[in-house]
Parts: C-alpha cells; sequence; structure tokens
C-alpha cells in the first residue's frame, strides 16, 4: 500500500515556493500508505529523480518557478529492502534517446515469469515494479499503447504513473485507489492515492483556494496530461487485475497484498487476527483496505 501523489502547473501559475510547500504537504499526508521510503521525478533541464529511504515528510526537494510537473511516491516495502536506494520509487527508463520516470503502488505477480519470457536484462533493483520499466523499454515511444501493452502483461494489482522529459504524465489507472482534482481557474492539477490523503494535504496547505473539480477514472483506464494541460484517454483490459480473480483461484501476490494489510492495522485501531476474520467472512482485501480508510 505504497501512494502515489504529485502535481502539474501547466501554465506556470504558481511559484516554486508555492508549489514546495504543496508537494510537502501531499508527501507528508502520503506517508499513511508507507513510510519506508520517498522520492520525486521532475524536469530540470534533465529528468531527475531524486529518492530516499526516509519517510515523505524529510524529503528534502525544493520546486523552482519553472517546475512543471513532479511525480511522487511514498513507499511501504513489500519486495526489495528500501535501504539500498536502487529499490525505491520513482525509477528511470529509457526509450531510444528518451527518459522516462516511474512509479507504481501495488504488486506484480508475475515479474519474474516476464523477465524470463522476455529475456530482460539482470538487474540489482529487486522491486517488482521495476519490470514496467523494463517493458516500457522494450517499446518504440512512451505513449498511451504502449503503455497499454504494458499493463496487459502484468498481473496482480496496480496503479501507476509515468513522467517523461516533455512534462507529460501518464496515469494508468488499475485497482488500486487514485484521486485526481483539477483547478480551471489556475490549471494546476494535484492528485494522491486517495481522496483522503488529498483532503488532509489541503488542511495543512491550503493553497490553491479556488475551487476544484475532480476528474474521474475507472479501472482499466489510462489518462494522459500533457504540458499543456489536455487531458487524453486510452484504455487497456484489465482481466489480469487482483481483483478480477475469484477467491478460490488468486495469484501468488494476494498472500502479499494481506500481509500489507496486517503490517498496518494496528495504526487503524485493528489487529492482524481481525484482517484473517474479515477475510474468512468472504470480505476482498481491496474492501478491507478501503474500509480501514474510513474509519
Amino acid at each position: 500500500m505504497c501512494c502515489l501523489f504529485g502535481l502539474l502547473d501547466p501554465r506556470l501559475r504558481y511559484s516554486g515556493a508555492e508549489k514546495s510547500r504543496m508537494l510537502h504537504a501531499l508527501a507528508t499526508s502520503a506517508e499513511e500508505r508507507g513510510t519506508d521510503a520517498a522520492g520525486v521525478a521532475y524536469n530540470d533541464g534533465a529528468l531527475i529523480v531524486r529518492k530516499a529511504p526516509v519517510p515523505g515528510r524529510r524529503l528534502r526537494f525544493r520546486a523552482r518557478d519553472d517546475t512543471a510537473a513532479v511525480m511522487g511516491h511514498t513507499r511501504m516495502t513489500t519486495q526489495g529492502d528500501a535501504r539500498r536506494n536502487r529499490n525505491n520509487h520513482p525509477f528511470l527508463g529509457r526509450i531510444g534517446s528518451e527518459r522516462f520516470a516511474l512509479a507504481h503502488n501495488g504488486v506484480i505477480c508475475n515479474d519474474k515469469e516476464l523477465r524470463d519470457r522476455f529475456a530482460l536484462p539482470r538487474t540489482k533493483i529487486e522491486t517488482d515494479s521495476y519490470v514496467a520499466v523494463q517493458l516500457l523499454e522494450r517499446q518504440r515511444t512512451l505513449d498511451i499503447p504502449s503503455l497499454r501493452t504494458v499493463a496487459e502483461q502484468m498481473e496482480g494489482s496496480f496503479t501507476f504513473t509515468a513522467l517523461d522529459e516533455r512534462n507529460d504524465l501518464y496515469i494508468v489507472k488499475g485497482d488500486n485507489p487514485l484521486y485526481l482534482i483539477r483547478y480551471p481557474d489556475t490549471g494546476l492539477f494535484l492528485y494522491a492515492s486517495t481522496r483522503e490523503i488529498m483532503e488532509k494535504a489541503l488542511q495543512m496547505c491550503p493553497q490553491p483556494r479556488h475551487k476544484a473539480v475532480k476528474i474521474n477514472m475507472t479501472c482499466g483506464e489510462i489518462v494522459k496530461i500533457d504540458s499543456a494541460g489536455e487531458v487524453t484517454r486510452g484504455s487497456f483490459d484489465d482481466g489480469k487485475l487482483l481483483g478480477w480473480y475469484p477467491m478460490y483461484y488468486r495469484p501468488r501476490c494476494h498472500s502479499s497484498y494481506i500481509g500489507e494489510l496486517k503490517s498496518v492495522a494496528y495504526a487503524y485501531g485493528f489487529s492482524p487476527e481481525m484482517i484473517d476474520r474479515l477475510i474468512a467472512l468472504g470480505y476482498q482485501p481491496e474492501e478491507i483496505e478501503a474500509f480501514l480508510y474510513e474509519v
């Protein structure tokens, strides 16, 4: 249960200080879904990733006045030691001469099978999410069709974001949550994994003061927000996502998802044994996760 967060300021209506405060509020609020590591990706002449094995509030990052897009992530470790910073998000990749960054929330079940099937290069990165980077690097360009190709090959549970060198942000919305809003008056976009995280962040940082509009996204949708703030939509076949498997035939990462829920249960006033009882009663992990955040 990691957290995705970020902002896009296509019209450059906000100062670097204002954007830094927004991002710090988002990263701090996002800690409820993971404190093992935090990172951001942004363009500053080149695409840069800054990350560290620290909670979101301690990540040192200052946006500039001309920073148009920042893609963030806070991590709760499921695979790959967070103390080895190469295992943390976002990850850098390259398609031809173009660089991109990717951040993922969820668990990829068939990462080892995909590495074997496509003979992907060996790497010291242990995180299952990195297979999405390697699959994208096999494509000719980063766009909605290439993201569709990659998303349809992965089994498990995911929502991920990708940022390119043109400040185009892509959101691949799977069965994990993501809450996206836009301020029409200024063109600003803000996003976080859940509405609750967004609302907490806006309480900590009350800018902007204009009214926001929620941008709806459904499971199986790919949303592109380009550097001008234009929104384009595509889709992918979400039939391999965790939530679509019947209870008697869940992929191997089903137990990892339950393990994540147990590891944070005490923070919400529950015990791991209570999670087991809910599973035994027939509740799905996704339903339990939503319940934890609502209590």
